[in-house]
């Protein structure tokens, strides 16, 4: 079970062949990806951003959501995480848990600074 984080899922829109998108890739082909409604919500927002929207297509925007949904398992977390030093982050942290997921995919330094 993986989780990717928003930041991770738009690297890979936004880039053709770069390592997030090589990333998702792979974990499409290996792995199940993890999602929650509010995970879900965020990629989703943050992919229709002004700025993102008119530089990835509307059908690669929709291809990458495919990829990630078309291979998820959905969860409800209900334990609740204030780890991180960036709080809306914990929503990661908090899917990882409930999925009991080995790997979160991000680029953000307020996961990356955290130790397992």
């Amino acid at each position: 079970m993986i989780v990717f984080d928003a930041s991770a899922v738009v690297s890979a829109a936004l880039r053709e062949s770069s390592v997030p998108e090589r990333a998702l890739l792979l974990a499409e082909a290996t792995e199940l990806f993890a999602l929650s409604d509010e995970v879900d919500a965020e990629i989703t927002e943050v992919l229709g951003r002004p700025r993102f929207a008119n530089a990835v297509s509307a059908a690669r925007r929709m291809r990458i959501l495919d990829i990630l949904r078309g291979g998820a398992l959905w969860f409800s977390p209900t334990e609740r995480v204030m780890d991180c030093r960036d709080a809306k982050d914990n929503k990661y942290l908090e899917l990882a848990l409930a999925a009991g997921a080995g790997t979160i995919v991000t680029g953000d330094a307020d996961l990356l600074v955290l130790h397992p």
